[in-house]
This record gives C-alpha cells, structure tokens and sequence, in this order.
C-alpha cells in the first residue's frame, strides 16, 4: 500500500535507575535463575520518584522536535498513548503540550495498553488522511513501576518503565521511514484478563488504603496463549494483505512482553532469529513504549538500513493487538 504517513523522528528515553533481578530478589521471593528462565529478563527501569509518565515522554518529545527540526510551535497534534497517566485528567498529551509550548494543538491520549503504538499509528495515519498538512508529535509513555504490586513475584518482575516519540507527517521528504499498513484489532470479552487499576472500579474513600485491584494483574497462562496465537494470526493477515511473505521482511520487531513469547511467535513464523530484535532482558514490558524502543535502539544498532522493511506486532490489555509494516 501507498504510504500516507511518514515518520521524520523517533526517540527514546529510559530512566536512568536500574532495577536488577537481584534487587527484585530483596522484596519478593524470586532469584535471577528464575526470572531469566521464564521472561527472559535480567533488569528494567524504574522512574524517579519525583517524575511521572509526562516526566519521561517529555524528555522523548523534546528529543523528537529537535531530530525532526521542528519547533514545537509548527504542531497541530500531540497523541499520547499510555496506560499509566499522571492523571485520570488533563491527559498526559495536555501536560506534554504545555511544557513544550504547543500552542493551541488538538492534543489527547488514548489506551491500548501494549499495543499502544500500532494503535497510535493507525490513529495518526487516519488523521493525516483527514488533514494531509497535520504535524504530529505522538508519544508513547509509561510508568509502570506506580502500578506494580511489589508483594506480586508473577508481575512485579515483568515491568519498566520508558518512553518514546516520534513525529509524523504525510510527506515523504526526508522521511525515516513510511507506514506501508496497519491493523489492530480487540476482544473485549477477554478484558479480565490483563487489568491496570486506578480508574472509577477503584472506590477508595479519602484515607483508605489501596487493595490488590489498584495494581496490575494478570492471568499469565491464559495471556500466553491468546498473545501467541493473535500475534501470529494477524502477522500473517498484514503479510497476506501486502501481497507479502515472512521472506520480505527484513527485520521483525515484537512487542518486548517475555522472552517466550517472542520465540514462539518467530517460530510459527518461521522467521530466522537473526531477523528477530529483542532488547526485553534490559527494559522488562515497557507496554506502549516497547516496540518503538525497540525500533530506535534496532536503528542504533545498524539494524534497520535504508531500504528496510520491518514487520511489528504487540498484544495488550483490553485484550488488543495489532501489526504494522514499516518501510525505512
């Protein structure tokens, strides 16, 4: 398909406080040996206390604005996705367009949980549809860590926090890469199965104490298998729907979950390991901010050349999940 939405940035940042599994050890019973076995992951990053999810996306944003050599004055929208606002309101992208100095921009968030940035991407692909002179800043951030039960061993060694932004525009001049396509899909019925708390279901009065719905919960087994086979299936739904085979994509770049999934998943795949980025054993499950970490620090790495296609896919709460192809 003809790409209608270019990206012109892409940033990341992670806090620089790291939380090993030596230091989880300390606050519940797990050891390395076990956290590495099973999610694959040997550290991740926790915020500062004094910071808050617009903290971290605000130092991604900036970062964004000045690779893209646009001055925040020349947006017309700034998209957050998070599942961990400072707020339940203003939104996350309210705060971001203060700080930067914005102006009047239409700015919002939305949920998608891990999904996050495929559905911002097909957000911001319609918009840019809509208004082919738009200039987008649309940030992915997270701050996990607030919402992990630390008591919790089965998630509390699954989550970092981290953030990212990207700058999006439909004209293809100087671009980074195009949108090629973009599908994300839900199955509300299966909402239980990965919850994040703090919203109007949590009816705390002033001064009562939090319980266990506050935090993040999750039905590992079930998630697993509904993570696999959905990932796959529409993996293979894009491909077919590009005219496309797993042969021509270059490089495959999952969401960040657990180490498991990924493998799983390449391996119904039958794409090479050498075709697969991870970087999960250093960020844990940065939920909306992993796959666009991933794609920067791929970047980084020469792993993405001029010319390269990359496949992306991610699984989330709600439940959601989504692929997109990318042509860099």
């Amino acid at each position: 398909m003809t790409a209608t939405c270019h990206l012109h940035a892409l940033s990341a940042y992670a806090p620089d406080t790291v939380l090993t599994n030596d230091d989880l050890a300390k606050l519940v019973d797990t050891n390395d040996e076990w956290i590495v076995a099973r999610p694959g992951i040997k550290q991740r990053r926790k915020l500062a206390d004094t910071d808050n999810a617009s903290d971290l996306g605000l130092v991604a944003a900036r970062r964004a604005l000045e690779n893209a050599g646009i001055n925040a004055g020349g947006l017309t929208h700034i998209v957050a996705a998070t599942c961990t606002p400072d707020l339940l309101s203003p939104s996350v992208a309210c705060i971001l367009a203060g700080k930067l100095g914005a102006g009047p921009v239409m700015a919002f968030d939305f949920s998608a949980a891990c999904s996050g940035f495929l559905y911002g991407l097909s957000i911001c692909r319609a918009m840019l549809c809509q208004a082919p002179e738009a200039r987008i800043l649309f940030v992915c951030t997270e701050a996990l860590t607030r919402r992990v039960n630390w008591s919790d061993r089965s998630t509390c060694v699954l989550f970092g926090d981290a953030a990212t932004a990207c700058v999006l525009t439909a004209s293809a001049d100087k671009a980074l890469a195009g949108v090629e396509d973009v599908i994300c899909q839900s199955d509300g019925n299966q909402r239980d199965l990965i919850t994040v708390g703090g919203g109007t279901a949590c009816r705390y009065g002033l001064g009562q104490p939090t319980d266990e719905n506050f935090f993040i919960t999750m039905q590992g087994r079930e998630t697993y298998k509904h993570a696999v086979r959905q990932m796959v299936r529409i993996c293979e739904q894009i491909l077919a729907r590009n005219g496309l085979s797993i042969e021509d994509v270059d490089l495959f770049v999952p969401h960040q979950a657990n180490m498991r999934i990924i493998e799983a998943v390449g391996s119904r795949l039958n794409i090479a390991e050498d075709r697969v980025f991870t970087n999960v054993e250093r960020y844990g499950n940065t939920s909306s901010a992993s796959i666009p970490l991933a794609l920067a620090e791929a970047r980084a790495a020469g792993r993405i050349a001029p010319g390269s296609r990359v496949l992306m896919t991610a699984f989330g709460a709600g439940l959601t999940w989504g692929a997109a192809l990318l042509s860099f």
